[in-house]
């Protein structure tokens, strides 16, 4: 529809005609040397130009308007998970497509749009879906429709969910109709529900591993679950089936290293249904060992009684003491290198059997001196932090404060607040310097009064993490905290958060690549993430990354690609279930550079675990929305309620203006018109 409308009153329309005729009048009221007929046309094209012109002058807007009939919509959404592949045969899913396709012909003939989509939203395909998500299938379905005109959504589907939340708890604003398919019947099977067990062990260590197997219709049977890793049966347990959920718990032995991969496996019985939902594979990081922690004193003193009983807590770390005399330690202990972290207590003195230059040639990872009242306070400046002191020849008493400005890693919210009801331990008094490269961790609280004297700092030196306690007797504090609260927590989270801070050592490769996470799922890619750092260790991009990929199988699989900011990850689709190792290289100032790693893609059976179709999920959805529930062999009934139903189109009008002056063929007019009675003008012989 088209109307003109304009920015004044349309009084101005007929001055403007009457301005043009009268123009064109005065012009051409007498012939000058050309016919009658000339003269009428000359006359024509200057009176329609000229009232054109006037026209604009007035401001003639244009209104169109653009009508348009909006189908409703209905949707399908088909479950294609393999659930419904497991308990539904291919013939019976061809004929359940077919009639849904002939649904959706009938529907468009009489003037409905029809969508058809899977869980996922893409085109129906195979029914191999590891997962069930039936809330997020209709809240994505009327997210991606939104703004159009719903009249139904149809769900097609047995009525089990794995994932997301039940379509029950949700607000859906149009009816659901909802068609049955697979079996409601109970099955006689047994169910491998779950496996738990941790994901890390260390080797040699025995780690728990328990299995929950649901029994389904099998009563007063033999159970048995088997472990096995490769060829070799690790572990076997056999019960009754007389309850409806068994548990059976396993102790084994981490021996190989590495990502390792167990089969645990429910041994089938006669009468089950399906033997799909009997087994799982588990995978077990294997650690090779525990950071070494080894501790070296001139004498015994209750402050190695307390820190090892923080150490001893944490199956993460291996505890050793040298006190020369009094223990004989294995000689591999005291070997360069052999220690991640070294805790020094009161060696600094004078005479001492442990001299710096001892210690050095220990080469830990990091150091932790713990300065005593036999210490040399002189010898400080030869530590590694460099900690300058100007002593006084006197001793102070104080207790931790945790110093505010310490970023490095956090601590309980509540810890100074127990920290103030610590007994002091003793401290020396004096001057103290420390460069500027170290950071305190605790500062020294006298009586009630917080000083800015260091009772504990660190530093990142050349050598590793370093760490001095200016503390001596700090066992009182774990003993007062456990008169006064009965627990030792304050205490040991300080220790353990300082020993896991200096025991990490940090990674000064140029070159790394790692996957980002350890575990991925059968369904999401996997990525791997490489970095690459110049000599002030800015990140640098462009690189050529070649990364070979190796399964269980020793198969291997090469890829290449580029670096480039915001993208240093590559990722790896359709990987079978497995465990994997990769290696990355990349050329570095001509060096060839090198990192790997390992990590797992599990297999997921949520669709096996349970394969009894649940209806009254759907007739309950049904009704919540003013829908009907259908079986999937009454399918034919759904479609002909639904293309009885008239359709309700939506008419939507948009209007548009524009401005008669803004339009290119006025203009290509005027000049037409203009130009014409010009060149008929001279061609007459006229001026």
């Amino acid at each position: 529809m088209t109307r003109l409308l304009f920015d004044h009153s349309p009084f101005w329309l007929f001055p403007a005609i009457a301005a043009g005729l009268g123009y064109a009048w005065l012009l051409y009221q007498k012939r000058a040397g050309w016919s009658a007929t000339t003269n009428r046309i000359l006359f024509a094209l200057r009176a329609t130009g000229a009232t054109l012109l006037f026209l604009l002058l007035v401001g003639l807007v244009l209104r169109l308007t653009d009508v348009t009939y909006e189908k409703p919509v209905v949707a399908i959404v088909v479950d294609h998970s393999a659930s419904v592949r497991e308990t539904t045969d291919s013939v019976k899913r061809q004929a359940m497509l077919n009639q849904l396709q002939a649904m959706q012909a009938q529907l468009d003939e009489n003037g409905y749009e029809v969508v058809m989509r899977s869980l996922t939203g893409m085109p129906v395909g195979q029914f191999d879906h590891p997962t069930s998500d039936l809330a997020g299938a209709i809240r994505s379905t009327l997210a991606d429709l939104e703004g159009k005109k719903m009249s139904s959504l149809v769900l097609v589907s047995d009525g089990i969910y794995n994932s997301g939340t039940s379509p029950l708890y949700q607000q859906i604003p149009v009816p659901v109709h909802t068609v049955g398919v697979g079996d409601t019947t109970e099955r006689k099977d047994l169910v491998l529900k779950q496996v738990i067990y941790n994901k890390i062990t260390y080797q040699g260590n025995e780690f728990p591993l328990r299995a929950e197997v649901a029994i389904k219709s099998l009563p007063d049977q033999p159970v048995t679950v088997r472990v096995r890793q490769g060829n070799r049966v690790l572990s076997e347990q056999t019960q009754r089936s007389q309850a409806g959920l068994l548990t059976f718990d396993f102790r084994l032995t981490a021996t190989d290293k590495g990502l390792q991969r167990y089969e645990v496996q429910v041994l089938p019985l006669r009468d089950e249904m399906t033997t799909g939902n009997n087994q799982a594979n588990v995978f077990i990081d294997v650690v090779e060992g525990r950071k070494k922690i080894l501790l070296v004193a001139n004498a015994p003193h209750p402050d190695i009684k307390a820190l090892a009983s923080v150490l001893e807590k944490n199956a993460n770390y291996e505890w050793y003491v040298h006190i020369p005399g009094v223990s004989k330690p294995n000689p591999d202990v005291l070997k360069p290198g052999f220690a991640d972290l070294l805790i020094v207590h009161g060696t600094l003195e004078t005479g001492g059997k442990w001299p710096l230059s001892t210690l050095e040639q220990l080469k830990p990872g990091a150091t932790l001196y713990i300065i005593t009242a036999r210490s040399n306070l002189r010898q400080l400046s030869s530590l590694p932090i460099g900690l300058a002191f100007e002593p006084t020849g006197q001793r102070d008493e104080a207790t931790p404060l945790v110093n505010g400005a310490f970023v490095k890693f956090a601590f309980s919210e509540n810890l100074n607040g127990i920290f103030t009801q610590y007994p002091p331990a003793t401290v020396p008094f004096g001057r103290f310097n420390f460069p500027p490269t170290a950071e305190v961790i605790l500062l020294q609280r006298i009586g009630s009064v917080a000083t800015d004297r260091p009772l504990l700092l660190t530093a990142e030196t050349a050598s590793g993490k370093s760490g001095v306690l200016l503390a001596e007797n700090f066992w009182r504090w774990r003993l007062g905290e456990f008169a006064d609260r009965e627990s030792t927590a304050g205490f040991d989270e300080l220790f353990s958060k300082l020993i896991q801070y200096l025991s990490t050592r940090e990674d000064k490769r140029k070159f790394r690549s790692f996957a980002v996470q350890p575990e991925f799922s059968g369904a999401a890619p996997v990525q791997i993430e490489s970095q690459v750092f110049n000599d002030l260790f800015e990140p640098i991009y462009g690189q050529t990354i070649d990364l070979v990929v190796q399964n269980e199988n020793q198969q291997r699989t090469s890829y290449q690609y580029v670096t480039s900011p915001g993208n240093t990850r590559f990722r790896l689709g359709n990987l079978p279930p497995g465990i994997y190792r990769f290696t990355a290289s990349t050329l570095l100032n001509g060096q060839r550079e090198t990192a790997g790693g390992q990590f797992l893609v599990s297999e997921q059976q949520a669709e096996s675990l349970n394969l009894t179709a649940d209806f009254s999920l759907l007739r309950e959805l049904s009704r919540q929305t003013g829908g009907r529930f259908v079986a999937a062999d009454q399918l034919a009934r759904l479609q002909q309620e639904l293309t009885q139903q008239p359709a309700q189109s939506t008419v939507r009008a948009e209007d548009s203006f524009k401005p008669l002056i803004n339009l290119k063929w006025i203009f290509f007019l005027v000049v037409l018109l203009i130009g014409s009675e010009w060149f008929i003008r001279k061609y007459s012989g006229g001026y």
